[in-house]
């Protein structure tokens, strides 16, 4: 029983510790990544289709990325959702392929991406606590219930704590990483 409540925290903190990470590669940093375009939908043919289902991206350089169209027909319409994406960037079309290109940061951006990887790395932890405390919650309607002692209920609380710990430092690592990232690129 405490071992089926266990591998629920353990999966639930680990989404969280992804759902981070997937979040962070959304990030403009200053560096050309394919997870800036992940996100993009194309209207083609009557439905919205992501971008990786229509083209081949690549990275040729650091600064740039290049988007292939198998159809050449729908380079417009990549092009159009592009610049309706928030991402901030402006495809070049050349009929064929598109490029785009990612300017460098300023002193000022950085400062501000700073401020919005801390922000996502703090409601990443509030989740994680959450988690913790939903746990905690199943783990007293058991002791409540009489399924579990109080001895076991006070080692399950510790070993929850424990848990919450390592993955608290998994996200300051995660979130260090990206902030070595931002301020280097």
């Amino acid at each position: 029983m405490l071992d089926d409540i266990y591998r629920d925290l353990d999966d639930r903190m680990t989404k969280a510790v992804e759902t981070l990470e997937s979040e962070y590669k959304k990030l403009r940093t200053g560096r050309a990544s394919i997870s800036l375009v992940d996100q993009v939908r194309v209207d083609y043919y009557g439905s919205t289709t992501p971008l990786s289902q229509l083209a081949t991206l690549t990275i040729p350089d650091p600064r740039s990325i290049v988007i292939q169209p198998w159809d050449t027909s729908v380079v417009g319409e990549i092009e159009k959702a592009i610049l309706k994406s928030d991402l901030g960037l402006t495809p070049m079309n050349d009929g064929k392929a598109i490029r785009i290109n990612i300017p460098p940061l300023t002193a000022e951006r950085r400062r501000d991406l700073v401020k919005i990887v801390k922000k996502r790395a703090e409601e990443s932890k509030v989740a994680v606590r959450n988690i913790r405390r939903d746990i905690n919650e199943k783990i007293k309607d058991l002791k409540k219930d009489k399924k579990v002692s109080e001895d076991e209920q006070f080692r399950a609380q510790d070993e929850i704590q424990k848990i919450t710990d390592d993955y608290v430092k998994k996200i300051d690592a995660v979130y260090g990483a990206k902030e070595k990232e931002v301020l280097e690129t």
